[in-house]
Parts: C-alpha cells; structure tokens; sequence
C-alpha cells in the first residue's frame, strides 16, 4: 500500500510546497490551455511547461491577482532555484495522476514508466530538464472534464445575473421540485408531489381530529410546478480551419460552452439528452468525455452532413421537443456526394451545396426538429443563409462571439424548459 507523509511546510522543501497547492484552483487555471485544440496531441512536456509559466506569472503578478499561491508561496518562488522549481513541477504532475485529473494516453510510448517513476528518474538523471517526458503523451480524465464544465456552467450563469443555484459555493448542483402557485386536489395522471399539509387538512375537516387520520381519494392535494418538458439536443460545433484563423480562437470558447451545456443537463435536467456532432469537410459524432480533446479538422464546412447525422440520432430519441444548436462561423462550402467524394468550393454559397444543404434543414422541419444557430462571425454570405435556415425551420439565430455565446446559448435552452400549466 502506498504510503502517504504529510508534514508541515518550512518553506525550503520543493515538494511540501507542491502538496500545499490547490489542485482545483491549478486546473481552474489551466483550464483554457487544457481546452484549446492543438492541447489533443499535448505532451507531459507542454504540461508541465505550461504549469511553469502559470506559477512564475502569479509569483510576479500583483498581490490582488495572484491566483492559486498567497504571499509566503510567491516568495518561495521568487527565491528558489532551477531545480527546486523543477522538482516542485514533477511532484505538482504526479499529484495531478493521483488525483485523478489526467491519464497516461493509451497512444503513450509503448513500455514507457508511469507518471510517478518517469518524473523521478528523468529528474535524477538530468538536473534542470524534464527528460524524455516530451515523448509521452497524456489525457485529462472524466473526473477533470466535469470539475471544467461545473466551473464553466458556473460562470456562465454568473454572467447571466443567476445566483448559481443558492447562495454557498459547492461542488454539488442541486435537485428537486420546483413549486409554484397553490396546490390543487390530484387528478389520475398526475405527478403524485402531494401537498401534505393540505392533504392533511383535507382529512381533518372531513373526519375531525380523530386518530389514526383516514385518507379518501378526494383528500388528495398536489403542488402545482413548473411543467419540464424532455429535450433532445444535438450541438452541431463547427470545426473548419477557419475556427482557429484571423487570430481569434473560437473552438476553444465553443468547446467550453458544449462542456457546461452537458453539465447542466446531466445534473439538472437528466430526463433530457446531449450528443455532439464535429462538421468540416464531412461529419462525425463525438462522446462528450471526448470534448476537451477534440481538435480543429479540415478546411470546409459540410453543414449538409452535420445536419444528416444529426437527424439520424435524434431519430433515436423519444423527447417531447427536438432540437439542433449549430454553432459556427462560415458558410457551407462541402458537400458528400453519393458516391462518397467530397465536393468543395472554398468560396461558399455554392448553389449546389446551398440547395443540398436546404433541402437537409426542410427534413429537419418536417420531422419537428428545432434549428438555432449561433454565429460566430457576421459574414453576409453566413448571415443571409441563416436566415434562410431560420425562416424555414422557425428557429432563432444569434449572432455572438466567443465572449458572449455560453450567455445566449444557456439563456436559449433554460427558455425552452419551463411552461406555466394551470
């Protein structure tokens, strides 16, 4: 069994200066280096680079703006040598494995050590360096993306005005019934959320205060509640080249927002759905616990095969509403033709591909799905197809960026989860 030694921290000791970090707040820190789409192929190395420069830029930032350390751990820094840094490095990534925060990838170096006995021994044999740990590749766990998506949903709803589900900070989202209004006597069918009180009281009056109290059928009271209808969602995230191009990353804020999206759903709404679609010069669903590590792929936008894949797992779904939530920022300029080749036109609104297209988002309406898209870029040649895809389907369109589509996406679908019923 692995022993663990705890010990008060003197302050010259490199790995009791590690053990003293907040791992949560580290992978809060990290969280945009974590997400961005080059990170899929990240090595132990960039890791631990990138861990390095977010604890030199806190050591030497203002006291208000130090992020995970206080005063008496900027100052270790400030003082500590190359390798002591170093070796607070390597304690801080085995911490991170055994926690739980990240993995050995399964495409890692065939025989290579784990994380803890690389460290050591690439540390022993070459002072100030990090060995052969470039060579080894890793992945951030389920247990990671969803402390991510918490903290992205959390934002999220800050920015939205919402306390985020009461008033102390925890790592539990909370469940229950929501109750409005006054109860009303039960009707065969109905939710059995009885109003005890007026259950009770209902008894009382009938029989008087007589033990034990007898029930009737007509006795029974029930809150009346907001009505939650189940959803079916399949986020369509665009990841054409031109999604990390023009110097403004927008897969990374997307890929955040489909990550707080799911953990919402998953601990707020579980009746409800969520599956992935990637589009670019074709189409492929992802799982959800593969999100964090999806990168940006070929040049176009096959919107036309997105839309056909998407339709094919909501088929799969029995939810009271359907809908897509494509988020993008160029025209389509693919199209799979049916003997599988890829038809291109880089320049867009080809009329051969927008008719395809079209025809995919009329199906969409004729089988009740729902379109909203959110566009990440105000081109006219994008603006005047969404329209068309607005117009025909009876979905929205937002026009965002990066900075503001978690605000209008979760506003959108929080919209669509409640109705009065009277």
């Amino acid at each position: 069994m692995k022993k663990i030694h705890y010990g008060k921290w003197s302050g010259d000791d490199a790995e009791a200066f590690a053990d003293e970090l907040s791992l949560e707040q580290l992978m809060q820190a990290l969280s945009g280096m974590l997400l961005m789409s080059e990170m899929g192929d990240a090595s132990l190395r960039d890791l631990l680079d990138a861990l390095e420069q977010l604890l030199m830029e806190a050591a030497t930032a203002p006291e208000d703006d130090s992020g995970p350390l206080d005063e008496r751990q900027r100052e270790w820094l400030r003082q500590a040598s190359e390798e002591q840094v170093h070796a607070a490095l390597q304690r801080l990534l085995q911490r991170l494995q055994e926690e739980g925060y990240i993995v050995p990838a399964e495409t890692a170096v065939a025989g290579q050590e784990p994380f803890e006995a690389q460290s050591q021994t690439s540390h022993a044999q070459h002072p100030g360096h990090f060995g052969g740990q470039e060579r080894v590749r890793f992945e951030i766990t389920d247990k990671a993306l969803d402390f991510l998506g918490f903290k992205a949903l959390k934002q999220l709803l800050g920015s939205l005005g919402k306390a985020s589900f009461g008033r102390h900070d925890t790592r539990e989202l909370a469940t229950g019934i929501d109750v409005s209004g006054s109860s009303r006597q039960y009707e065969f069918g109905d939710t059995l959320n009885l109003d005890i009180s007026a259950t009770i009281g209902n008894a009382l009056r009938r029989e008087g205060l007589n033990l034990p109290i007898g029930l009737d059928y007509s006795d029974l009271m029930v809150h009346q509640a907001e009505y939650q209808s189940s959803c079916a969602t399949v986020v369509m995230l665009d990841c054409s080249h031109s999604m990390v191009l023009y110097g403004e990353d927008r897969f990374t804020p997307a890929k955040r927002v489909a990550m707080a999206l799911a953990h919402l759903i998953r601990t707020q709404y579980p009746g409800d759905s969520l599956q992935l679609v990637l589009f670019h010069d074709s189409a492929e669903e992802v799982s959800l616990s593969q999100l964090a590590r999806v990168q940006v792929g070929p040049h176009y936008t096959n919107t036309r095969e997105g839309l056909r894949l998407a339709q094919r797992l909501l088929a799969r779904q029995r939810k009271d509403m359907k809908q897509i939530v494509m988020i993008t920022d160029g025209k389509p300029s693919a199209l799979t033709m049916e003997d599988g080749r890829i038809y291109k036109n880089a320049f867009g609104l080809d009329p051969l591909v927008i008719e395809k297209t079209l025809e995919e988002v009329a199906q969409c309406r004729r089988s009740g799905i729902m379109i909203n898209t959110f566009m990440l870029a105000s081109d006219h040649g994008l603006v005047q197809f969404v329209q068309k895809v607005t117009a025909m389907c009876r979905g929205k369109a937002y026009f965002t960026t990066p900075y503001t589509l978690g605000q209008y996406l979760l506003q959108d679908y929080l919209g669509k989860k409640t109705q009065r019923i009277h």
